[in-house]
This record gives structure tokens, sequence and C-alpha cells, in this order.
């Protein structure tokens, strides 16, 4: 089995008859990131935040975490990004990342934690979710050269389908992938979480130095909330499509900030929810 997913033996139920199988499931685990920076008074290390993970590209995790929360803004930021401890399920150190910082990158944790208080379903209004965007110096995306054609954007669900090499093991994970304007899936990635999958994806491109992408989009296997289509918008991305249903704040998000939007992209359909302007026939 891959580090994403484990094997495990059930009971099946098929057609009035039970009988043991083998079966996978997605791993679930907690990631640790600490984060190591300077201080007037030396170097600091402070656990920055835990979440829980599908095992695999930890690294791209780390660093788009850090990049869509707006505590680093280039990849020149990070000095390294190391697990701590042998990278093996049965040391327990495995689920700890450690990120060095350059010397003179300046950390503002408080802003960080300001950041999570105003993420969805945290019970805060729309307008203070939104105005917290701000707060950062995100700015509306004015450029539209970019276009994606009907047809790129109806190929992309089978294309993302056809890189989840542990969904079609489990059938219990969520994907994201960074796409062109003529359909090519450039990178894709999968975790348990949504917003990690987003985060894995980011990361990599922020490795690569392909940020700010203005010339992709991003497709996601589930829903778009607010999270979601935050994170596209700090990675410079014109475009989110989701297989499903969007949030009404990440419509609000989108038209705020000059953001295309399409949902319930399966089949030979999908809406348009904002920035209808990059997307032709």
């Amino acid at each position: 089995m891959s580090a994403g997913s484990s094997a495990i033996r059930i009971q099946k139920s098929a057609n009035g008859q039970q009988g043991t199988v083998d079966d996978a499931v997605a791993v679930e685990e907690p990631l640790e990131i600490r984060l190591a920076y300077s201080t007037p008074d030396g170097r600091a290390v402070r656990s920055i935040s835990i979440t829980m993970r599908t095992p695999g590209n930890d690294r791209e995790l780390a660093a788009g975490f850090l990049y869509t929360e707006s505590i680093i803004r280039a990849a020149s930021d990070i000095s390294s990004i190391d697990v701590c401890g042998p990278a093996a399920p049965d040391t327990g150190n495995h689920n700890v990342i450690r990120v060095e910082l350059g010397a003179n990158v300046a950390v503002d944790l408080g802003h960080l934690q300001r950041h999570f208080y105003t993420t969805s379903s945290c019970g805060v209004c729309g307008k203070a979710s939104l105005d917290a965007l701000r707060v950062t110096g995100l700015e509306p995306l004015h450029d539209t050269r970019t276009v994606f054609s009907t047809e790129c954007l109806l190929g992309m669900p089978d294309k993302l389908r056809g890189a989840q090499a542990t969904f079609e093991k489990t059938g219990g994970l969520h994907a994201a992938g960074a796409f062109d304007s003529h359909g090519k899936l450039l990178v894709s990635m999968e975790d348990v979480g949504r917003h990690n999958a987003v985060d894995k994806l980011v990361g990599r491109l922020l490795l690569d130095n392909r940020l700010p992408a203005s010339d992709l989009g991003i497709i996601v296997s589930g829903r778009a909330s607010f999270e979601l289509m935050q994170k596209t918008l700090v990675a410079g991305m014109p475009l989110l499509a989701a297989v499903s249903a969007p949030s009404s704040l990440a419509v609000q998000l989108a038209r705020d900030f000059n953001m295309s939007l399409v949902g319930f992209l399966r089949g030979t359909t999908f809406n348009i929810y904002s920035g209808g302007e990059r997307i032709c026939q």
C-alpha cells in the first residue's frame, strides 16, 4: 500500500451474502507544522498548525499552508523544509515538519491568529472574513487575458479523476488540480481534507516558482468553500472550478475580487457564478 492508503480486512455484505475481504482505506494522521524564524532575541521555533491530513507531499502542504495564510510571500522566504526525524511510520516523528525561514523574513503570527478567527464555519460574518483578506493586501484580479474554453472546463473532471491514484483504491479522498487554458492538467494532489489538497497544490507551484499563476485555474473534486476560494486568490489564480456547489461566501469573494467561479461542473454542464468573461464557448 502507498502512504496514502492502508490495507484492512472487512466484512462485506452483497446480495444477501456476507464474507471477509481485503479493503483499502484512506490514511488520516495529524501533521504538526513548526516554524523557525528570527526575532530580536534570536531564533524562535513555534508550532503554528496541526492539521489532519493524508501522508504524502507534506513539504508541499507546509509550504502551501504558509503561503495561502500569507505568512510567507515567496519560495525564497524558505531556507529549508525538513521532517523532524526519520520519515517512517513507526518513529512517530514523521508527523512533524519544520520550516526554517530566512534570517531576514519578518513573521506576523498575530495576523495568523486573527486570520484563523475569520475563516469559514466560525460564526464570524462574511464581511469580517472579506475584510480580513483585504488587510493582508490582497487586491482584485484585474487581468482577464487568460480565457478558459467550455471544452477545456468540461474535460477537467475526468482528467482529475484519472490522476487520483489513491482515490481509486479507497474512494475516500479529495483532489485538487492546476490546469492551463489548453486543458492540460499540470499538477494534482490528493488528501482527506479538501483544504489540504489545495495547500499541497499551491505549495508545489510555489516551490516550482510558478506563483502567482495568473494563467492557471484550479479544479476541486468537491464543493467550493470560502476557504478554497481564498487560497486560489492568494495564489493569484483567476479561476476555481468545482464539481459540486459553491457557498454563498465563496460567490461573494469571487465577485468582490474579480475571480471566476464555476460550480456543478459535471457531464456537459456547469454554472458560472462569477467572472464569466474568462470563459468562452
